[in-house]
């Protein structure tokens, strides 16, 4: 009995020293900070090369850790390739290959949207629910954007959803889990939450995903900020070249630069959509977008300061990347002719040198910022031209943590520690593949693929296919196809092998008969009582010959043609589409020479309301006006000077606030004598 109590004795001995062997073991495995931005451009940090930004901390980061050239995210979008963060997986595989939500069809896509699902599957077994098993505490802060509920995929905590402001009230969500005041800058609320986490677990392993919503939209930048690089671009020089460019559909007949021109001349969305063509911003000039690019720079420093002031910055490995590429084309269409402060608004800020933005494969929707602080492990001040992408990080971190690795889990994941220890390191090709039409131009659906120096792209509607030398053309402007025709067709067989190993789903042909894929969302039925809105172009056709009309309200706001409105005859009612979203009436005509031209037209107010009137000439404002009170007011300009050209005229119906928004036009006219 005494021996039996004995060996009892000695084996809860020897259980309860293993045991704290292994929490001792788990006290000293480093911490992880992973901070991932929301469409921050490679460029959009100043040791990326970013004349007009300041990221000091970012920058600071760099010198301390190693920074990335080739650091790419699986998808050019959100959720995809936040799900390969966690899964090692590239989005083809799970068939999470869109952001939640998704883009609806539209008629003239010639395609339907491939399958997709609509959240991460609860099977996998994410990076966070694997550090969780081996003692590390584990939270969630920001866009999570893959199901409602983090806690799903391994994280304890979770402060997550949508940001409809960043000043507070920030969205109902948060309203129940993000302590604020009026006034408090969404940014800086959920900082405080992740230090506040680790100041919570700073005595035992941790793992932080801080998922800033910045600098997604809405583009609201923190005040203090946005007036500081108000002073900074007042005292700069002119930016060379065009704010924007037009981009063309890669995968559609090629558009003379000729025809581009007139194109960005005709500046309206029905034009554009006709042609395939998008707006990319050129410049780094928006002040908005500069405040939260800083505001995110100062998070990250007071982490690692309070990193340092709890003795845990030598123990704490730091991953800084974005989610996609930079936002330089709107997720929304906003013609360049409309206010500065609504193309702000949207269109954030430019990839240059990389070529297109979020949403495209092109570099600039791809290509990411990457800066790895591993204390003792990686060079200060030492740059890597290894080529790696988001599946990556997985099987990284575990390696960097002394973790069995989970090749069955992240299986299109290779680690990258031999580049962080400035070994030699090749991980193979990359891939991309998005099986649905972009929510930020009207590319056709595509996948990539990245060999060494080269990438080839190829679009699913009509076959086309790119080549690019990235050693040698970083922007992508020289297609190397019809030069290098067996390297194309050596990429283009890797990567339609590996669609077949992942079992890639692809969008396919509408027929009188097809019908969605399973995942795909589709646009709601129109409402029978919309009837008026149909209407209205014919309206405005009757009563302005030759005019246009774009943006225009709902059918509870009954635009179109009155028989008496305020004592005259043969009056337009027009809306705004929303506070945001002016409605215009344009056209284009030629002035012709010899004589005087003159547009003239009056207009009225709801008694109710007012209305800011604006009048374009070519682009240029030659009226801003709010409309008050409600009596009718005469309009006269001078067209004379154009004379011999071809001018694109516009009428802005401009919201003021929100309230009887309504434009009463009476004879538009332009006379000619």
């Amino acid at each position: 009995m005494r021996n039996s109590r004995t060996v009892k004795m000695l084996l809860l001995v020897a259980t309860l020293s293993m045991l704290a062997s292994i929490e001792v073991r788990a006290q000293q495995r480093p911490n992880i900070v992973f901070f991932l931005v929301d469409d921050l451009g490679q460029r959009d940090v100043a040791c990326y090369g970013s004349q007009f930004y300041e990221t000091p901390s970012i920058d600071a980061l760099a010198k301390d850790g190693l920074l990335f050239e080739n650091a790419y995210s699986t998808c050019h979008v959100c959720s995809p390739s936040r799900a390969s963060i966690l899964t090692g997986k590239y989005p083809a595989r799970t068939n999470l290959t869109e952001w939640l939500g998704g883009r609806p069809e539209r008629d003239y896509e010639k395609l339907h949207h491939g399958e997709k699902l609509t959240s991460l599957p609860d099977e996998e077994q994410t990076l966070a629910e694997t550090l969780h098993k081996h003692g590390y505490a584990t939270a969630n802060y920001g866009k999570a954007h893959l199901s409602k509920d983090p806690t799903t995929y391994g994280f304890d905590e979770a402060i997550t959803g949508w940001v409809r402001s960043y000043y507070h009230p920030f969205s109902p969500t948060y309203e129940k889990t993000l302590a604020a005041d009026e006034g408090d800058y969404f940014t800086d609320k959920l900082t405080d939450a992740a230090i506040d986490f680790i100041e919570r677990n700073k005595d035992k392993p941790f793992f932080v995903h801080l998922e800033h919503f910045s600098v997604h939209d809405p583009i609201q930048g923190r005040k203090d900020l946005v007036q500081k690089y108000q002073k900074k671009l007042a005292t700069m020089s002119q930016q060379e070249g065009p704010d924007y460019i037009l981009e063309a559909n890669p995968d559609g007949p090629a558009i003379s630069s000729k025809k581009l021109k007139a194109l960005e001349k005709f500046d309206d969305s029905e034009s554009h959509q006709n042609e395939r063509v998008w707006w990319v911003k050129q410049k780094q000039d928006n002040v908005e977008f500069a405040g939260m690019v800083e505001a995110t720079d100062e998070s990250l420093g007071r982490i690692r300061a309070k990193l340092n002031e709890l003795g845990l910055e030598e123990n704490t490995i730091i991953v800084f990347t974005a989610d996609n590429g930079g936002m330089a084309a709107s997720n929304q269409y906003r013609g360049i002719n409309s206010s500065r402060e609504m193309l702000d608004s949207r269109f954030a800020s430019s990839n240059l040198p990389l070529r297109g933005a979020k949403g495209w494969n092109y570099e600039g929707g791809i290509r990411v910022p990457l800066i790895v602080h591993w204390p003792g492990k990686t060079k200060p001040n030492s740059t890597s031209q290894a080529i790696v992408t988001g599946t990556d990080f997985y099987p990284t971190l575990l390696e960097m943590l002394g973790l069995p690795a989970l090749p069955e889990q992240h299986q299109d994941g290779r680690s990258f520690v031999p580049a962080l220890k400035a070994q030699d390191y090749d991980r193979g090709p990359i891939f991309w593949h998005f099986p649905h039409y972009s929510n930020h131009g009207f590319q056709s659906p595509g996948g990539a693929i990245r060999s060494g120096r080269y990438k080839l792209l190829e679009y699913y509607e009509n076959g086309t296919v790119q080549l690019f030398d990235l050693e040698n053309d970083i922007g992508e402007r020289n297609d190397l196809v019809e030069s290098h025709p067996e390297i194309a067709e050596r990429l283009k067989r890797m990567l339609h092998d590996w669609r077949d190993e992942v079992d890639a789903k692809m969008p396919y042909p509408k027929t009188a008969t097809s019908t969605p894929a399973p995942g795909a969302r589709v646009a709601k039925p129109k409402d029978v009582s919309d009837a008026p809105n149909k209407r209205l172009p014919a309206d405005v056709e009757k009563f302005a010959p030759g005019w246009k009309i774009e943006n225009w309200g709902g059918p509870t706001l009954k635009p179109g043609l009155r028989q008496k409105w305020q004592g005259r005859s043969n009056v337009l009612l027009t809306h705004p589409q929303s506070k945001d979203v002016s409605c215009i009436l344009s056209r284009t005509q030629e002035v012709p020479e010899g004589k005087e031209t003159i547009l003239r037209f009056a207009v009225n107010n709801h008694q109710k309301g007012n209305w800011i009137l604006v009048v374009r000439v070519d682009g240029e404002d030659i009226l801003n006006e709010s409309i008050e009170g409600s009596s009718w007011q005469e309009f006269s300009f001078d067209l004379t000077k154009y004379a011999g050209e071809m001018i694109t005229l516009e009428l802005e119906n401009r919201a003021s606030g929100w309230s009887f928004e309504a434009a009463y036009w009476h004879q538009i006219e332009l006379v000619s004598k």
